[in-house]
């Protein structure tokens, strides 16, 4: 949702396009992203939370020039999305294992439980929308797809961003905001399960 209304793909391609000349494949740079996540999540166990966001933000900019690339050079593929899908879901958990790293001792039962719910919201906000597709509850890809919620992938790594730069200030902080943005994804999680089952009866209605 916040990416669709930031991010001008008209733009982002444009700018994105010289990429292209380096004739790597659009798969290739999304493969790409998983060292710099990886990398990303050794620094913020190492406490070097400006190096580790840095290296997620590069990660996130792989994510970007993958499908800029793919345009340009006509080889937006099924197999390409499928991968790229994937691999957003092994850095967005990489990001969230580099803060439970950086807690470290401090982290506790409760602590253990936030981020558990944490992740399992992240894993389902997208495994609900799939499934209903996989079901064939939701036929129609342009309405599936606009089926975003409180908070798609793009506003959670803003908030777990943030939840990095608190860090610098402040380890309470940074708790907090794990625990505002797993609330919110769960409740993603709850609010496309019903905008599912509402489309699937006006279908069946129909």
């Amino acid at each position: 949702m916040l990416r669709s209304r930031l991010v001008r793909r008209e733009r982002t391609d444009v700018l994105l396009k010289p990429f292209a000349r380096l004739r790597l494949h659009p798969i290739a740079w999304s493969l790409l992203s998983l060292p710099f996540a990886f990398a990303g999540m050794l620094l913020l166990g190492r406490g070097e939370l400006i190096p580790g966001l840095l290296m997620f933000l590069a990660s996130g900019a792989m994510d970007v020039i993958d499908g800029a690339v793919a345009r340009a050079t006509s080889t937006v593929t099924l197999l390409g999305a499928y991968v790229d899908g994937v691999l957003d879901r092994y850095v967005e958990i990489l990001l969230i294992l580099g803060l439970m790293l950086y807690l470290g001792d401090r982290v506790n039962l409760r602590i253990s439980l936030l981020f558990s719910i944490l992740i399992f919201g992240s894993l389902m906000t997208s495994f609900v929308r799939a499934y209903a597709d996989h079901r064939g509850l939701v036929r129609d890809q342009e309405e599936l797809m606009r089926m975003g919620g409180f908070l798609e992938r793009a506003e959670r790594l803003m908030l777990l961003y943030a939840c990095i730069i608190s860090g610098l200030y402040s380890t309470d902080l940074l708790i907090f905001l794990l625990t505002i943005t797993a609330l919110l994804a769960n409740l993603t999680v709850i609010q496309r399960i019903f905008l599912i089952l509402n489309y699937a009866r006006r279908s069946s209605g129909r």
